[in-house]
């Protein structure tokens, strides 16, 4: 097993024949012994899939909202070319079953709280090892407060390469946010290293890299980091 990669968004080939988040890249994943990175939404019949973008014209064709669906509907489309559906988070985990540690991100559009109720309940009897992230301070507090022993981190902005966002403002933020929740790990852009606070952070807790896309930036990750989100992981070796 390749104990410091996670496969972003599954094991998959750059979305030609295994899309990304799929039950296909899943079980490439675990075929290969790469831990898994995914995402997660909260339908609007409240079910939860596994799906990374809030709209659904990218992966499959259609201009719309992935909150604004129920599964039937999802169960129509494909996700590009393939015979892939948007698979449950449910069925992902039941595929993957312990086998390689899971990285769960929770993605909403508007914070309540309804999607870590429900991710919680599903992965609450799963027995293999789940960590969860997300870029919302409020998600991560929710699983603080309500599953105490489940490893959890913040995703972080971009420090160095980010246009919009100001190293004063959202990222000192984050960082505040980060004393706040106490989290198990900090999930960073590999742009943003070498870091002078990370460094001192990874004293203390682990440090993950996203999204690590070249063998120049996985050796950089190994420099600076204890875990690593990759793609083309076949080119590092």
């Amino acid at each position: 097993m390749n104990n410091n990669v996670f496969a972003h968004r599954g094991y998959h080939d750059g979305n030609k024949n295994v899309p990304e988040n799929s039950i296909l890249s899943f079980k490439r994943a675990v075929k290969y012994g790469y831990a898994i990175e995914l995402d997660v939404h909260l339908l609007k019949d409240d079910n939860v899939v596994v799906f990374h973008d809030y709209n659904l014209k990218r992966m499959c064709g259609v201009d719309k909202r992935i909150e604004e669906c129920t599964y039937n509907e999802l169960l129509r489309l494909n996700l590009l070319n393939t015979k892939e559906k948007i698979p449950l988070l449910s069925d992902a985990l039941s595929i993957i079953n312990g086998k390689v540690p899971v990285l769960i991100e929770t993605k909403m559009i508007r914070y309540n709280g309804k999607l870590e109720e429900k991710v919680s309940k599903i992965i609450k009897s799963y027995k293999g090892k789940i960590l969860v992230q997300s870029f919302n301070w409020k998600s991560i507090l929710w699983f603080k407060k309500n599953m105490k022993n489940i490893s959890r981190g913040i995703l972080m902005l971009d420090a160095i390469n980010n246009k919009t966002i100001s190293i004063s403002s959202m990222t000192i933020k984050t960082f505040i946010f980060d004393l706040v929740l106490k989290t198990n790990f900090i999930s960073q852009s590999i742009n943003s290293f070498p870091n002078k606070y990370l460094a001192l952070k990874r004293k203390k807790k682990k440090i993950i890299a996203w999204t690590i896309k070249t063998k120049k930036d996985y050796e950089k990750g190994k420099k600076y980091c204890d875990y690593l989100i990759c793609e083309n992981m076949e080119k590092f070796y």
